[in-house]
């Protein structure tokens, strides 16, 4: 086996840790129940998503608003995120200031592309978009900053996986593995199989394997300063965006770009 393949992975003692607080981290996992484009949620959905008890979302919850990280509609007897929540949000986007510089070098490739380019961070088992471009053209795809992609079907996540280390990686596995062992074979060879291609093509593709009228190509990169790993993708609907003209035209302009987002 190729050393930067995906071995089998061991079982985390993350629950067994003494400083690790359970009560905070089911709170975290309440909030991150709220997807981009989604305003409600009630307790039964909440409890749905983050695999919890519902009379423990209900205390979850009732803690969040009490803390302005909820806000109760009585309409509609559902949560939506407070202002606490936003201002975390805003606070962290506001630091990122790679997405400054890199967004006219972003567009110019949506455009030549005539598809979106969108820049990801991790986000447990998912990648979240912090910034994105799309070209003038009507084809394009229709995911804004702060919607989530999965990290382990995706070009971009598969290209976070490839620049991480083995660590970091074979704990991320780990769980994707816990929550669909009837798909984790053949997730595993997916994520085996991107590894390889990111040394030998110099990025990840996906060609309608994680949507099958979608083609993507991811490349991700550690920024100069020392942060947190960010993965770039080019992608749009299939019959629009052919895997020749993604390789060919768009890999070396994607690689170069990011070339570039290192030296920053």
């Amino acid at each position: 086996m190729n050393e930067e393949q995906v071995p089998v992975v061991q079982k985390s003692n993350a629950k067994e840790d003494r400083h690790f607080v359970t009560a905070l981290a089911r709170g975290l996992e309440v909030l991150a129940c709220f997807r981009s484009g989604e305003k409600l949620l009630g307790n039964q959905e909440l409890a749905d998503r983050s695999k919890l008890p519902k009379s423990t979302v209900s205390r979850l919850t009732y803690t969040l608003t009490k803390l302005g990280y909820l806000q109760y509609d009585d309409d509609m007897g559902k949560y939506r995120l407070g202002t606490a929540s936003l201002a975390l949000g805003s606070a962290m986007l506001s630091k990122l200031d790679i997405r400054q510089f890199a967004r006219p070098y972003m567009q110019e490739l949506a455009d030549f592309s005539h598809a979106t380019v969108s820049l990801g961070m991790r986000d447990r088992l998912s990648m979240i978009y912090v910034e994105n471009c799309r070209s003038q053209a009507a084809l394009t795809l229709r995911l804004d900053v702060g919607a989530r992609i999965p990290i382990a079907i995706t070009a971009m996540g598969r290209a976070y996986l490839a620049e991480a280390g083995s660590t970091e990686r074979n704990d991320i596995l780990e769980r994707v593995r816990e929550l669909d062992e009837m798909k984790w074979p053949s997730i595993r060879d997916g994520v085996n199989r991107s590894i390889e291609e990111y040394h030998t093509l110099g990025c990840c593709t996906s060609f309608g394997s994680w949507q099958r009228d979608v083609n993507a190509i991811a490349v991700a990169f550690k920024p100069n300063n020392g942060s947190a790993i960010l993965s770039i993708n080019c992608g749009g609907p299939a019959f629009n965006l052919s895997p020749e003209f993604l390789l060919n035209e768009v890999r070396p302009r994607l690689i170069e770009l990011v070339d570039r987002f290192r030296r920053t």
